[in-house]
């Protein structure tokens, strides 16, 4: 019993590491397409081009702190707190996977408005396959991905929904930075707000096409 245990948790954290790199890619085509940074990074981003104090990477660490405290403080005697500690030394790796994935991708050209559209479409199925390998890992997830779902275990709201919110919600704040501090959109353009409305209705079509129809 003990023996099957273990693969079952190997299995687990398996899945979860291919989610995770998965993501990475994701983001990387996002970033090759150029039509707008994925709506998460969105914030610090921006606030990187304002304040150069810390790096894109180091304003993305605050802001994992940030979705990791947050989780904390709904979820209370619920949390599980190993998957706290995985997160904040994911929100450090994630970095590195991120870079490592725009390097696979290094070589590819993207000329022309077409093709930077497809790309920023294909970043969205991959990004959305991603997360939806984590959630299935059932392990840990990154911070912001984390605090959708806690904040739909404590609401009762479908996590993909919660999602979009959240998405929509960062593309805002950071459009208001950009136009604030900077005068213009800069990282954030309608390529954002397309991941923001689409990766979560993008989980919805996986779940439907692998899921057993009947289940929860």
């Amino acid at each position: 019993m003990k023996r099957t245990i273990d693969i079952s948790i190997i299995k687990r954290y398996l899945l979860f590491v291919i989610g995770l790199f998965v993501a990475s890619l994701g983001v990387a085509f996002s970033t090759k397409a150029g039509l707008g940074t994925s709506p998460v990074s969105a914030i610090p981003y921006s606030v990187s081009l304002i304040n150069t104090s810390l790096s894109f990477g180091g304003w993305l660490n605050l802001l994992s702190m940030l979705q990791i405290t947050v989780q904390v403080l709904i979820l209370r005697k619920s949390c599980k707190y190993l998957e706290i500690i995985i997160q904040i030394v994911l929100a450090f790796i994630y970095g590195y996977m991120t870079n490592f994935s725009c390097f696979l991708i290094s070589s590819i050209e993207v000329e022309g408005y077409f093709a930077k559209f497809f790309f920023m479409i294909l970043s969205c199925f991959i990004l959305a396959l991603g997360i939806w390998i984590q959630l299935k890992g059932n392990v840990a997830m990154l911070p912001g991905e984390a605090m959708n779902r806690a904040i739909s275990q404590v609401t009762g709201k479908k996590y993909e929904n919660v999602k979009i919110l959240f998405d929509v919600l960062y593309i805002l704040i950071s459009a208001g930075i950009c136009l604030i501090w900077i005068g213009k959109l800069q990282g954030v353009r309608e390529g954002s707000i397309i991941a923001a409305l689409l990766v979560g209705t993008i989980i919805k079509w996986y779940n439907a096409i692998f899921e057993p129809r009947g289940r929860g």
